[in-house]
Order: structure tokens, then sequence, then C-alpha cells
């Protein structure tokens, strides 16, 4: 039986693909299957992979797909989905890193806890320009089923990280979680589903991913125009969740998701990424979240959040003074809400 299966989206990672797969090869847990997919990169990534794990006995846990024409990474990871054989699927970035057990300890805490839903390790961020590592961590919530208090505390407080779950297969296919097409957040939209869905949980309070950060990958490449996929993708949340009559009773938590990483983020993201950011597109971006949560004022989380309601505020009635300062607190702080 296969315990876990990795899907791994290729794109233009040949400085970095062999150490992913050396880590991949090196995983204590036995019972495993790693999905590559091949999105027409202009390097010879696949071709390092395949070499790498040549006549390797873990050779015949991997298959290599190639979709028509270039998805981008979220899509990707949907094409390899249907083609997980595990008990559990996981996603691993493939010029990123993992622990050799981080996939045993994952499994073994999950089944050990009654075969829950998620089970989540911690990440390591590993900056290639030689800055000091840094632990971001998600809240802990005991294993095992979680109450509606421990679910609606998790959604409210979790920091994406994606890469550190594995997800039972079954409810993600029974569920019809998937990434979305916009090409951006789509970290945020499959966690943000997939704990709505979960109804157990359990972790491993250790950072076995390790996330590199590094020149010209997704995250740090600046895209002035970015916030307009971003803000995309929640409406696509907001309207998967609803289609799947999950919005109501979790319409709290959910606009609060919306509000920090839809919202804010994207002003965040479009103040950052602009040398010349306009007044017309900070009003744009909150025009949207104000049509897709009109009473967004009276959100219960929003509502204890003092620094959030004083940043709306300088949005609203000094935007001049925020495109100066925004920015500034990103780069200082590396915070985004």
């Amino acid at each position: 039986m296969t315990k876990v299966s990795v899907i791994l989206p290729v794109y233009g990672v040949a400085q970095y693909i062999e150490k992913c797969v050396d880590s991949l090869l090196n995983q204590t847990l036995e019972e495993m299957q790693f999905i590559f997919v091949d999105d027409h990169g202009p390097d010879n990534s696949i071709e390092l992979a395949k070499k790498r794990i040549e006549g390797h006995p873990r050779q015949g846990q991997f298959l290599f797909l190639k979709p028509e024409h270039n998805l981008g990474a979220g899509m990707a990871r949907n094409y390899g989905i249907p083609y997980a054989e595990g008990q559990y699927i996981a996603f691993v970035d493939s010029d990123d890193w993992i622990d050799p057990d981080m996939f045993e300890k994952l499994y073994s805490e999950a089944v050990a806890n009654g075969e829950t839903d998620v089970c989540y390790c911690q990440i390591r961020k590993d900056f290639v320009d030689g800055r000091p590592s840094q632990t971001v961590s998600n809240p802990q919530v005991k294993a095992g089923i979680l109450s509606e208090d421990e679910k609606r505390f998790f959604l409210t407080h979790y920091v994406s990280l994606f890469s550190t779950y594995i997800y039972r297969r079954d409810m993600i296919v029974q569920n019809e979680i998937h990434f979305p097409e916009s090409r951006s957040a789509d970290d945020s939209f499959f966690v943000t589903s997939a704990l709505i869905f979960a109804k157990s949980m359990a972790h491993v309070d250790q950072p076995l991913y390790h996330y590199i950060l590094r020149p010209g990958s997704v995250t740090t490449t600046k895209d002035s125009t970015k916030y307009k996929k971003r803000l995309a993708t929640f409406d696509t949340l907001i309207s998967f969740l609803k289609r799947k009559d999950a919005y109501n009773k979790y319409k709290n938590e959910i606009d609060y998701i919306y509000i920090k990483k839809g919202y804010f983020s994207s002003v965040f993201n479009y103040l950052s990424n602009s040398s010349e950011p306009k007044r017309s597109t900070i009003k744009e971006i909150r025009s949207e979240m104000q049509r897709l949560i009109p009473d967004y004022a009276g959100n219960i989380y929003y509502r204890k959040k003092m620094s959030l309601r004083m940043l709306d505020w300088l949005l609203r009635c000094m935007p001049g003074v925020a495109m100066k300062i925004v920015p500034v607190y990103v780069r200082k702080t590396g915070q985004v809400v």
C-alpha cells in the first residue's frame, strides 16, 4: 500500500532540483510515490531529476508526467492528483528540500490519531543570500477530531504553508479540493479549502520542510499586476465554498481570511511591486472587497484587530500616506498583515 504520494511541479529549477530529489530518495518512509509534473520549463530540470534516480532502489516509485502545455504550479499539481495512489497526498516544490524523516513522522502521527484528514509540520525558510534561516509555525490544536472552536481558531490563525501538510486523499477527492487557475495565492486557496472540510487534525511540532527563498521564484518576482490574480483567487474561493454549501457555516472565518489575505495582502503586494502606485488601484482593490463582503466592517475577527481597522482607515482616508508607509513596513518586517 502506498502511504504518501508526493506531487511536484517542475519548471526552471535546474540549480535546485538535485538536492530536492536527494531529499525524496532519502525518505525513511518506504511506501511512497513521487509524481513529477513537467511544466515545460526552459532548462533540463526533468532530465537532471531522471538521472538522479537512475538505478536507485526507489526508482520505481517515481512517475513523470507531461501535460500538453505549461499550466503553472497550481494547475500542474491538479494534473498530478488523479495519478496519486497514496492514502495521503503531499506537495513539495521542486526547488525546496525536506528532512529525511518528514513523511514518516507526518504519516505516523496522522494514523496514530485515527487517520486524521490533515497532519502538518512546521517550515524553515532558507535564504540563498546568506541571511539566517527562519522557522514559521502554524498554531497548534490537540490531535484528533476537531471541535468547531478549534477549527475556527485554526482558520483565523493559520499561515498557508500548504507544502507542510499531508492530506487524506479521499477527503481531497470527495470534496473536489483543487488549486485555482489564477496562479497567485493558490496555497491559501488549497489550505483554506482543506481546513474547511477536514474533520480531524494532527501535527508534528518540528520544522521538517525547507522553503528556499531565491531570486526569480514566483514569490520573489516583482509584478505590479499580480494583485489582480490574488483577488481572482479569493473570489473563486468564496464561489467554490458557496457551491459546496460550506460558506454560510464559516462565513465569519472565510470573510476574515479574505480581508487579510485577499484585501490587505493585495494592497501590500501592489504597493511593494509598483514603482508608481496609483490611488485609483487602491480604491479598486477595496471596492472588490466591498463587493464580495459588503458587511466586512462587522466581521467579529476584524473588529477585534485594531491594527487592521487602523490600516483600513489609512487606506481610505489618507491613501497618499499609506502608499509611502506600507512598502517600507513590508520591506523591513517581511510581514504582510
